[in-house]
């Protein structure tokens, strides 16, 4: 099956290039270009894409915007954002608000088809190491554990951790502080793959999309704090 992706940039020359890119492989499929977020979010509902190829940095509707409305209405979809820098404020709201990943938009061609590949069956495109890199940069914007205002962690986050059991925790602590499945594995005594499971059974008992989400969510139901 091919991976239907929505190309959404400002920059016309780059949605070409990345067309391009797309068309020559066999089991891509481009079916639409946009814009801007608003733009986006319409071609979504209308053409149902497996990967949506989204620029942060737009004018009008920006791509943080666009995600949350995107998955939102079209929850079959899984967004993978563009940036410039791999600490940008915008990349890691976009993260927060539901996107699977981020690329940055000078990756070699190979990186860009590998990612959404990886997005398209379910992974998520950010390296334990820049997730953790990430949230240090950012987490004084993280609601404080017990604040249930605004970003939507704080106790009802706490009280979710309940579902787990004890090694479901230890492995959640230990991806929020950027450990690889590898890593995880020598510290836990555990084989990588039943490590694997281990936070698919996370992500299923909490409802988050993937690795990126439960890392986030880690840090503002206060699992682990900054630094």
């Amino acid at each position: 099956m091919r991976v239907r992706v929505l190309l959404v940039d400002d920059e016309e020359l780059l949605r070409l290039a990345f067309g391009l890119i797309l068309r020559a492989e066999p089991d891509m499929e481009p079916v639409g270009e946009a814009a801007d977020g608003a733009a986006a979010v319409d071609l979504a509902r209308r053409l149902q894409p497996d990967v949506v190829l989204m620029d942060v940095r737009m004018p009008g509707t920006d791509g943080i915007a666009a995600t949350r409305r995107l998955l939102r209405e079209v929850p079959g979809t899984r967004v993978l954002v563009l940036t410039t820098f791999d600490l940008d404020a915008y990349a890691f709201d976009a993260l927060r608000a539901g996107a699977s990943g981020f690329l940055l938009k000078n990756s070699r061609p190979q990186e860009l088809l590998g990612a959404i590949r990886d997005v398209a069956r379910g992974d998520a495109v950010v390296s334990p190491r820049v997730t953790r890199r990430l949230l240090d940069r950012f987490a004084h914007r993280l609601p404080a554990a017990g604040d249930d205002g605004g970003g939507g962690g704080g106790g009802g986050d706490a009280e979710r951790l309940r579902v787990l059991t004890a090694r479901e925790r230890e492995v959640l602590l230990g991806a929020a502080r950027g450990l690889t499945n590898t890593e995880l594995a020598a510290a836990l005594g555990l084989a990588e793959p039943t490590v694997k499971k281990y936070l698919g059974r996370v992500m299923a008992k909490l409802g988050l999309r993937d690795r990126v989400q439960a890392v986030i969510f880690a840090y503002e139901c206060g699992l682990v704090g900054p630094g």
